[in-house]
């Protein structure tokens, strides 16, 4: 399998192509059709997302989390499993940042 900056490519295909298959039969994600950028938009937070990490977020992360804002944050932690992220840490990122979120529900998996 290709690996690109030690990241599995095929995986990471399938889960674009998924998206926008959804996205164009108008079955557009709660955050709309930029449920993919939002994660790209939160890769800068993945070192303090990492289980059982001890990094705090980035500027550079807390800017992305107030930018994605809590419906998106919230649906992106409450859907499909993110490989290398630890979903309690992702919850903690609204408070660790000082973004003035609500706190998302966890739905039973």
């Amino acid at each position: 399998m290709v690996k690109i900056c030690g990241v599995k490519v095929l995986p990471f295909l399938v889960l674009v192509l998924m998206l926008t298959v959804v996205a164009e039969h108008g079955q557009a994600h709660p955050c709309g059709s930029t449920f993919f950028s939002a994660l790209i938009q939160l890769i800068p937070c993945r070192a303090a997302v990492a289980p059982f990490s001890p990094i705090q977020p980035s500027e550079l992360c807390c800017s992305a989390v107030k930018a994605l804002g809590q419906p998106c944050l919230c649906t992106l932690v409450n859907g499909p499993p993110i490989s290398g992220v630890d979903r309690n840490m992702a919850l903690q990122l609204p408070d660790k940042c000082s973004a003035n979120f609500e706190p998302c529900e966890m739905m039973k998996k």
